[in-house]
Protein backbone atom coordinates (compact mmCIF):
# COMPACT_ATOMS: atom_id res chain seq x y z
CA UNK A 1 0.00 0.00 0.00
CA UNK A 2 1.33 3.29 -0.71
CA UNK A 3 1.37 5.15 2.26
CA UNK A 4 2.87 8.53 3.53
CA UNK A 5 6.18 6.45 4.18
CA UNK A 6 6.77 5.38 0.69
CA UNK A 7 5.38 9.01 -0.49
CA UNK A 8 7.36 11.12 1.09
CA UNK A 9 10.79 9.74 0.51
CA UNK A 10 10.20 9.24 -2.97
CA UNK A 11 8.37 13.02 -3.11
CA UNK A 12 12.09 14.19 -1.69
CA UNK A 13 14.01 12.47 -4.27
CA UNK A 14 11.80 13.70 -7.05
CA UNK A 15 12.37 17.09 -5.38
CA UNK A 16 16.09 16.96 -5.35
CA UNK A 17 16.29 15.75 -8.83
CA UNK A 18 13.95 19.29 -9.83
CA UNK A 19 16.63 21.24 -7.62
CA UNK A 20 19.25 19.66 -9.64
CA UNK A 21 18.35 20.58 -12.76
CA UNK A 22 16.66 24.14 -12.19
CA UNK A 23 19.06 25.00 -8.91
CA UNK A 24 18.59 25.96 -5.84
CA UNK A 25 18.38 30.10 -6.88
CA UNK A 26 14.93 30.71 -6.50
CA UNK A 27 12.64 30.89 -2.63
CA UNK A 28 10.23 28.71 -4.10
CA UNK A 29 13.05 26.15 -4.73
CA UNK A 30 14.99 26.82 -1.46
CA UNK A 31 11.84 26.30 0.74
CA UNK A 32 10.77 23.33 -1.47
CA UNK A 33 13.87 21.72 -0.90
CA UNK A 34 13.65 23.00 3.35
CA UNK A 35 10.09 20.79 3.13
CA UNK A 36 11.04 17.93 1.15
CA UNK A 37 14.29 17.64 4.07
CA UNK A 38 12.19 17.81 6.90
CA UNK A 39 9.57 15.31 5.21
CA UNK A 40 12.60 13.13 4.56
CA UNK A 41 14.23 13.20 7.80
CA UNK A 42 10.54 12.07 9.53
CA UNK A 43 10.58 9.37 7.32
CA UNK A 44 13.96 8.30 7.70
CA UNK A 45 13.15 8.12 11.55
CA UNK A 46 10.43 5.75 10.83
CA UNK A 47 12.06 2.91 8.29
CA UNK A 48 15.06 2.83 10.95
CA UNK A 49 12.55 2.43 13.77
CA UNK A 50 10.91 -0.40 11.19
CA UNK A 51 14.45 -2.05 10.93
CA UNK A 52 15.37 -1.62 14.42
CA UNK A 53 11.91 -3.46 16.02
CA UNK A 54 12.54 -6.29 13.45
CA UNK A 55 16.41 -6.67 14.28
CA UNK A 56 16.40 -5.50 18.10
CA UNK A 57 18.58 -3.65 20.09
CA UNK A 58 21.41 -2.18 19.79
CA UNK A 59 21.17 -3.42 15.95
CA UNK A 60 18.43 -0.84 15.64
CA UNK A 61 20.32 2.32 16.71
CA UNK A 62 23.58 1.31 14.76
CA UNK A 63 22.17 1.05 11.81
CA UNK A 64 20.51 4.92 11.98
CA UNK A 65 24.03 5.84 13.34
CA UNK A 66 25.73 4.69 10.41
CA UNK A 67 23.64 5.55 7.89
CA UNK A 68 23.65 9.31 9.43
CA UNK A 69 27.46 9.16 9.51
CA UNK A 70 27.61 7.97 5.90
CA UNK A 71 25.80 11.31 5.16
CA UNK A 72 27.71 13.77 7.03
CA UNK A 73 31.08 12.27 5.60
CA UNK A 74 29.58 11.98 2.19
CA UNK A 75 28.64 16.20 2.40
CA UNK A 76 31.78 17.24 3.85
CA UNK A 77 34.15 15.42 1.05
CA UNK A 78 31.39 16.75 -1.96
CA UNK A 79 31.79 20.48 -0.09
CA UNK A 80 35.76 19.76 0.50
CA UNK A 81 36.13 18.74 -3.33
CA UNK A 82 33.89 21.83 -4.66
CA UNK A 83 35.15 24.87 -2.33
CA UNK A 84 39.19 23.92 -2.08
CA UNK A 85 41.15 26.04 0.15
CA UNK A 86 38.32 27.81 2.34
CA UNK A 87 36.91 24.86 3.02
CA UNK A 88 39.80 23.17 4.84
CA UNK A 89 38.30 23.88 8.14
CA UNK A 90 34.92 22.09 7.34
CA UNK A 91 35.70 18.55 8.45
CA UNK A 92 36.60 20.54 12.05
CA UNK A 93 33.59 22.81 12.35
CA UNK A 94 31.43 19.87 11.19
CA UNK A 95 32.65 17.39 13.40
CA UNK A 96 33.22 19.74 16.46
CA UNK A 97 29.47 20.68 16.18
CA UNK A 98 28.30 17.19 15.94
CA UNK A 99 29.86 15.74 19.22
CA UNK A 100 28.99 18.97 20.71
CA UNK A 101 25.13 18.75 19.49
CA UNK A 102 25.02 15.28 20.47
CA UNK A 103 26.84 15.04 23.50
CA UNK A 104 24.76 18.23 24.45
CA UNK A 105 21.52 19.33 22.65
CA UNK A 106 20.84 15.79 21.97
CA UNK A 107 21.44 14.18 25.44
CA UNK A 108 20.42 17.49 27.50
CA UNK A 109 16.69 17.27 25.13
CA UNK A 110 16.35 13.29 25.97
CA UNK A 111 17.31 13.73 29.79
CA UNK A 112 15.25 16.40 30.22
CA UNK A 113 12.07 14.92 28.12
CA UNK A 114 12.60 12.11 30.02
CA UNK A 115 12.89 13.33 33.35
CA UNK A 116 9.49 15.40 32.77
CA UNK A 117 7.38 12.38 31.92
CA UNK A 118 9.00 9.92 33.75
CA UNK A 119 10.71 12.07 36.56
CA UNK A 120 13.36 9.31 36.68
CA UNK A 121 15.26 7.25 34.60
CA UNK A 122 17.48 4.41 34.51
CA UNK A 123 20.22 3.20 31.85
CA UNK A 124 23.26 1.06 32.51
CA UNK A 125 27.01 2.67 33.13
CA UNK A 126 28.88 -0.23 31.77
CA UNK A 127 27.73 0.35 28.05
CA UNK A 128 27.35 4.23 28.14
CA UNK A 129 30.63 4.82 30.14
CA UNK A 130 33.10 3.04 27.54
CA UNK A 131 31.71 4.43 24.43
CA UNK A 132 32.25 7.67 26.18
CA UNK A 133 35.79 6.98 27.44
CA UNK A 134 36.59 6.35 23.44
CA UNK A 135 34.22 9.62 22.46
CA UNK A 136 36.98 11.71 24.71
CA UNK A 137 39.92 9.97 23.21
CA UNK A 138 39.13 9.89 19.52
CA UNK A 139 38.03 13.86 20.03
CA UNK A 140 40.90 14.92 22.04
CA UNK A 141 43.20 13.46 19.47
CA UNK A 142 41.48 14.23 16.39
CA UNK A 143 40.58 17.82 17.54
CA UNK A 144 42.09 18.93 20.46
CA UNK A 145 45.82 17.60 19.81
CA UNK A 146 46.66 19.49 16.68
CA UNK A 147 46.53 22.81 18.82
CA UNK A 148 49.92 21.51 20.27
CA UNK A 149 51.47 19.41 18.08
CA UNK A 150 55.03 21.10 16.39
CA UNK A 151 56.00 18.94 13.67
CA UNK A 152 53.66 21.04 11.06
CA UNK A 153 51.64 24.62 11.10
CA UNK A 154 49.39 25.43 13.68
CA UNK A 155 46.24 23.32 13.50
CA UNK A 156 47.42 20.41 10.98
CA UNK A 157 49.10 17.54 11.15
CA UNK A 158 51.65 15.73 8.86
CA UNK A 159 50.88 12.83 6.67
CA UNK A 160 52.08 10.69 9.05
CA UNK A 161 49.94 12.22 11.83
CA UNK A 162 47.00 12.34 10.35
CA UNK A 163 47.31 8.34 9.31
CA UNK A 164 47.83 7.55 12.71
CA UNK A 165 44.63 9.44 13.68
CA UNK A 166 42.41 7.17 11.36
CA UNK A 167 43.57 4.47 12.12
CA UNK A 168 43.46 4.97 15.71
CA UNK A 169 39.50 6.34 15.40
CA UNK A 170 38.72 3.53 13.10
CA UNK A 171 40.17 1.17 15.70
CA UNK A 172 38.53 2.16 18.64
CA UNK A 173 35.10 2.45 16.77
CA UNK A 174 35.73 -0.85 15.22
CA UNK A 175 36.38 -2.33 19.00
CA UNK A 176 33.45 -0.13 20.22
CA UNK A 177 30.67 -1.78 17.54
CA UNK A 178 32.27 -5.02 18.55
CA UNK A 179 31.54 -4.56 22.15
CA UNK A 180 28.22 -2.91 21.58
CA UNK A 181 26.95 -6.31 19.04
CA UNK A 182 29.29 -9.14 20.47
CA UNK A 183 31.52 -9.56 22.99
CA UNK A 184 28.75 -7.22 25.94
CA UNK A 185 25.52 -7.04 23.73
CA UNK A 186 24.26 -7.19 27.28
CA UNK A 187 25.72 -3.49 28.12
CA UNK A 188 23.48 -1.62 25.42
CA UNK A 189 20.28 -3.72 26.21
CA UNK A 190 17.01 -1.47 27.89
CA UNK A 191 17.18 -1.98 32.01
CA UNK A 192 13.70 -2.42 32.02
CA UNK A 193 11.12 -3.39 29.12
CA UNK A 194 8.78 -0.53 29.40
CA UNK A 195 7.83 0.16 25.77
CA UNK A 196 4.94 -1.58 24.78
CA UNK A 197 6.03 -1.45 21.53
CA UNK A 198 8.28 -4.35 22.44
CA UNK A 199 6.07 -6.29 23.09
CA UNK A 200 4.37 -5.95 19.28
CA UNK A 201 4.71 -8.38 16.99
CA UNK A 202 7.95 -7.90 14.48
CA UNK A 203 7.45 -6.46 10.65
CA UNK A 204 7.88 -9.14 7.95
CA UNK A 205 11.10 -9.94 6.35
CA UNK A 206 9.33 -7.88 3.28
CA UNK A 207 8.43 -5.04 5.11
CA UNK A 208 12.02 -5.17 7.00
CA UNK A 209 13.96 -5.01 3.52
CA UNK A 210 11.16 -2.51 2.50
CA UNK A 211 12.20 -0.08 4.89
CA UNK A 212 15.68 -0.62 4.23
CA UNK A 213 15.03 0.67 0.63
CA UNK A 214 13.01 3.57 1.96
CA UNK A 215 15.60 4.52 4.37
CA UNK A 216 18.49 4.51 1.90
CA UNK A 217 16.25 6.82 -0.41
CA UNK A 218 15.27 8.81 2.37
CA UNK A 219 18.89 9.54 3.69
CA UNK A 220 19.92 9.93 -0.40
CA UNK A 221 17.89 12.22 -0.46
CA UNK A 222 18.77 14.48 2.70
CA UNK A 223 22.15 14.37 1.76
CA UNK A 224 21.76 15.45 -1.63
CA UNK A 225 18.84 18.45 -0.18
CA UNK A 226 21.01 19.40 2.55
CA UNK A 227 23.87 20.11 -0.22
CA UNK A 228 21.62 22.08 -2.29
CA UNK A 229 20.46 24.44 0.53
CA UNK A 230 24.29 24.72 1.51
CA UNK A 231 25.14 28.05 -0.72
CA UNK A 232 21.83 29.86 0.88
CA UNK A 233 23.00 28.56 4.18
CA UNK A 234 26.55 30.24 3.84
CA UNK A 235 24.24 33.32 1.53
CA UNK A 236 22.35 34.18 5.33
CA UNK A 237 25.84 33.68 7.55
CA UNK A 238 27.97 36.04 5.42
CA UNK A 239 24.07 38.67 5.32
CA UNK A 240 24.27 37.81 9.23
CA UNK A 241 27.97 38.64 9.62
CA UNK A 242 28.73 35.33 11.23
CA UNK A 243 31.61 33.38 11.65
CA UNK A 244 31.82 30.70 9.08
CA UNK A 245 32.06 28.04 11.42
CA UNK A 246 28.46 28.61 11.79
CA UNK A 247 28.44 26.36 8.47
CA UNK A 248 29.77 23.59 10.27
CA UNK A 249 27.23 23.93 12.90
CA UNK A 250 24.13 24.18 10.52
CA UNK A 251 25.21 21.21 8.42
CA UNK A 252 26.22 19.20 11.58
CA UNK A 253 22.46 20.27 12.42
CA UNK A 254 20.77 18.99 9.47
CA UNK A 255 22.60 15.65 9.12
CA UNK A 256 21.74 14.99 12.55
CA UNK A 257 18.12 15.52 12.55
CA UNK A 258 16.96 12.28 12.45
CA UNK A 259 19.39 10.94 15.16
CA UNK A 260 17.45 13.82 17.19
CA UNK A 261 14.07 13.22 16.69
CA UNK A 262 14.66 9.02 17.23
CA UNK A 263 16.21 9.81 20.79
CA UNK A 264 13.73 11.97 21.59
CA UNK A 265 11.08 9.96 21.21
CA UNK A 266 12.90 7.07 22.90
CA UNK A 267 13.42 9.30 26.02
CA UNK A 268 9.78 9.86 26.20
CA UNK A 269 8.82 6.36 25.50
CA UNK A 270 10.96 5.29 28.81
CA UNK A 271 13.59 3.87 26.24
CA UNK A 272 16.92 6.12 27.72
CA UNK A 273 18.98 3.24 26.99
CA UNK A 274 18.21 3.13 23.61
CA UNK A 275 18.25 7.29 23.25
CA UNK A 276 22.26 6.84 24.76
CA UNK A 277 23.06 3.78 22.66
CA UNK A 278 22.49 5.98 19.52
CA UNK A 279 23.71 9.13 21.14
CA UNK A 280 27.11 8.04 21.90
CA UNK A 281 26.97 5.55 19.32
CA UNK A 282 26.47 8.94 16.98
CA UNK A 283 29.06 10.83 18.29
CA UNK A 284 31.52 7.88 17.73
CA UNK A 285 30.52 6.95 14.38
CA UNK A 286 30.87 10.66 13.46
CA UNK A 287 34.81 10.61 14.30
CA UNK A 288 35.51 7.29 13.77
CA UNK A 289 34.18 6.92 10.22
CA UNK A 290 34.30 10.11 8.89
CA UNK A 291 38.26 10.49 9.72
CA UNK A 292 39.54 8.29 7.86
CA UNK A 293 37.52 9.31 5.18
CA UNK A 294 38.62 12.80 5.44
CA UNK A 295 42.22 11.75 5.87
CA UNK A 296 41.96 9.27 2.46
CA UNK A 297 40.62 12.64 0.39
CA UNK A 298 43.01 14.95 1.84
CA UNK A 299 46.23 12.38 0.67
CA UNK A 300 44.87 11.95 -2.18
CA UNK A 301 43.99 15.44 -3.77
CA UNK A 302 46.45 17.24 -1.66
CA UNK A 303 43.75 19.02 0.07
CA UNK A 304 44.33 21.69 3.00
CA UNK A 305 42.85 20.70 6.45
CA UNK A 306 43.01 21.97 9.56
CA UNK A 307 42.03 20.30 12.48
CA UNK A 308 42.81 22.07 15.53
CA UNK A 309 40.31 23.92 17.75
CA UNK A 310 40.91 27.31 19.27
CA UNK A 311 40.83 27.73 22.73
CA UNK A 312 37.76 28.64 23.65
CA UNK A 313 36.62 25.57 21.63
CA UNK A 314 38.86 23.25 24.01
CA UNK A 315 37.34 24.76 27.05
CA UNK A 316 33.56 24.22 26.22
CA UNK A 317 35.09 20.59 24.93
CA UNK A 318 36.64 19.96 28.10
CA UNK A 319 33.69 20.93 30.01
CA UNK A 320 31.05 18.87 28.09
CA UNK A 321 33.36 15.94 29.14
CA UNK A 322 33.03 16.52 32.42
CA UNK A 323 29.77 17.18 32.85
CA UNK A 324 28.85 14.00 30.47
CA UNK A 325 31.54 12.16 32.65
CA UNK A 326 29.20 13.21 35.65
CA UNK A 327 25.70 12.40 33.84
CA UNK A 328 26.47 8.58 32.95
CA UNK A 329 28.29 7.89 35.87
CA UNK A 330 25.51 6.55 38.17
CA UNK A 331 23.38 4.94 36.04
CA UNK A 332 20.05 7.02 36.66
CA UNK A 333 18.78 10.49 35.30
CA UNK A 334 16.51 12.86 35.92
CA UNK A 335 15.89 16.87 34.61
CA UNK A 336 18.42 18.77 36.72
CA UNK A 337 21.02 17.02 33.91
CA UNK A 338 18.91 17.85 31.04
CA UNK A 339 18.94 21.07 31.77
CA UNK A 340 22.80 21.72 32.56
CA UNK A 341 23.44 19.89 29.11
CA UNK A 342 20.89 22.16 27.68
CA UNK A 343 22.81 25.13 29.16
CA UNK A 344 25.88 24.25 27.70
CA UNK A 345 24.41 23.59 24.43
CA UNK A 346 22.90 27.18 24.23
CA UNK A 347 26.91 28.70 25.35
CA UNK A 348 28.23 26.35 22.60
CA UNK A 349 26.00 28.28 20.05
CA UNK A 350 25.61 31.60 21.79
CA UNK A 351 29.71 31.83 21.39
CA UNK A 352 29.97 29.84 17.68
CA UNK A 353 28.25 33.25 16.73
CA UNK A 354 29.46 35.70 19.26
CA UNK A 355 32.85 34.31 19.54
Amino acid sequence: MLTWTSLVPAAALALLILAASLGADSTFIVVLCAAGLGGAVIAAVHHAEVIAHRIGEPFGTLVLALAVTVIEASLILSMMLAGGADTAVLPRDTMYAAVMIICNGVVGMCLLAGGIAHREQNFRVEGSGSGLAALMVMVTLTLVMPSFTTSSDNGTYNDAQLWFVAVSSASLWAIFVFIQTVRHRDYFLPVAASNPEEHAPPPGVKQTWASFGLLLVSLVAVVGLAKMLSPTIEHIVEVAGAPRTVIGIAIALLVLMPETVAAARAARADRLQTSLNLAIGSALASIGLTVPVVVIAVVLFDLPLVLGLENTEIALLTLTFVVSAVTLGSGRTQIMQGAVHLVLFAAFLFLAIVP
